[in-house]
């Protein structure tokens, strides 16, 4: 045999192979490099969900510090006469989240009940205050529902800090005697109205019923209950049967976003106001919230691990607003960040681990020392993570 033939061929050979390895090289390097992008991204922002799952202590005492320092602040400046930090209809939001928030910090860990409490008691107090509703009066002409109790109009407004006060009362020993009387005779007017209301419709603004707003009027009354004992079954009840009856819509399961009080639509079935009357309706009907986040979590868009929430659902459009934030192809930023307290509380876990990476990304979390802030949010966003990211099965009656 030729030697020379021979050692051509094996270059041949050898040849080839080099050909064949480079290519395999590249596919091997774009599998690798498509593995590491599809991966690493929702490793990473998803690093705490466990966390907030297990109700980690550090992880959830980093954020109440946050809101605590937010709301010592808030108290020093209304002190000096300097104002406020926040007021109007977002002051209102972020005193009553932050009291929700702290509250069910302490229902999960009893230890720090008499450091959180008290701050509890003070947010949730400022939340009933006249200039927190400001635009609310003005829209009722004047009328100030605080002090109107036996007016014939809805007010579903002040559902807000009267859910507060409420689980102020459930978790602060001290809680104050005269707000424990304002607090009873808000509970006992909407109770009135509630039962009164053949749709189990409240107005917020004239002529405009949001049934998120009256699901927060229902988990008033049912912390009420709770914090005092006092049989609140038949509105419950009545509440509920009309939610299903009247105010979901059954291609979606979404619940509509604007009603007037007679049960007509005003709006579409929208994800955002679902997300959040969820929320609410663990305080007061385990069963109903379930279906509410059932609906809710159709509207799951998802991308590499991350999910998100769709605002409107099939064969309905629309625009963004005040209630649904900016909508990007779609989906909704507040949606999505309500959608985190049913997933947490009704035991959605794969749900929860796949939304908070979204709320992870575009919220920013950053830790100073041992305090944790949400950059993205302001207080307003911090304070409604802490209720949304802490509600608990302990909610979920």
């Amino acid at each position: 045999m030729d030697r020379r033939s021979g050692r051509g061929e094996s270059d041949q050979l050898g040849a080839s192979i080099t050909r064949f390895r480079r290519p395999l090289a590249i596919l091997v390097g774009i599998v690798v490099a498509m593995s590491v992008v599809s991966l690493l991204p929702s490793w990473w922002c998803g690093r705490d969900a466990d966390k907030w799952l297990r109700g980690d202590p550090a992880q959830v005492r980093g954020l109440a510090e946050e809101l605590m320092a937010f709301e010592v602040e808030d108290d020093r400046l209304r002190d000096t006469g300097s104002g406020a930090v926040i007021d109007g209809m977002w002051g209102l939001l972020t005193h009553q989240m932050t009291a929700l928030g702290l509250a069910q910090v302490c229902l999960e860990h009893p230890e720090w009940r008499e450091r959180y409490a008290p701050i509890v008691t003070r947010a949730a107090a400022k939340s009933l205050l006249p200039e927190m509703r400001t635009v609310f009066t003005t829209a009722w002409h004047g009328e100030d529902g605080s002090a109107h109790l036996d007016s014939p109009h809805g007010h579903a407004y002040l559902a807000y800090p009267a859910l507060a006060l409420g689980m102020a009362r459930l978790v602060d020993p001290a809680f104050p005697a005269d707000l424990a009387i304002r607090h009873d005779a808000l509970i006992a007017s909407y109770e009135r109205r509630l039962l009164d209301s053949p749709t189990g419709l409240l107005d917020t603004y004239p002529g405009e019923a949001y049934p998120t707003d009256v699901a927060a009027v229902a988990a008033a009354i049912a912390v009420h209950g709770r914090a005092t004992g006092v049989d609140h079954t038949a509105v419950l009840s009545h509440w509920a049967q009309q939610v299903r009856a009247k105010q979901i819509d059954r291609d979606t399961g979404l619940i509509l976003q604007r009603m007037d009080v007679d049960g007509h639509a005003l709006d579409a079935p929208r994800a955002s106001g679902t997300g959040l009357a969820a929320y609410f309706a663990g305080f007061a009907d385990r069963a109903l919230a379930e279906e509410l986040a059932t609906g809710l979590f159709r509207q799951q868009r998802s991308f590499l691990g991350f999910s998100a929430i769709r605002e409107y659902g099939d064969g309905y459009h629309g625009a963004g607003d005040l209630d649904s934030g900016p909508l990007i192809l779609g989906i909704s930023v507040a949606a999505t960040g309500f959608a985190l307290a049913p997933a947490r509380s009704l035991g959605h876990h794969d749900m929860f681990t796949r939304l908070y990476r979204t709320a992870d990304l575009t919220g920013l979390p950053l830790w100073s020392g041992t305090r944790l802030r949400f950059a993205t949010g302001g207080t307003v966003g911090n304070a409604l993570l802490l209720a949304f990211l802490t509600s608990g099965p302990e909610l979920a009656r």
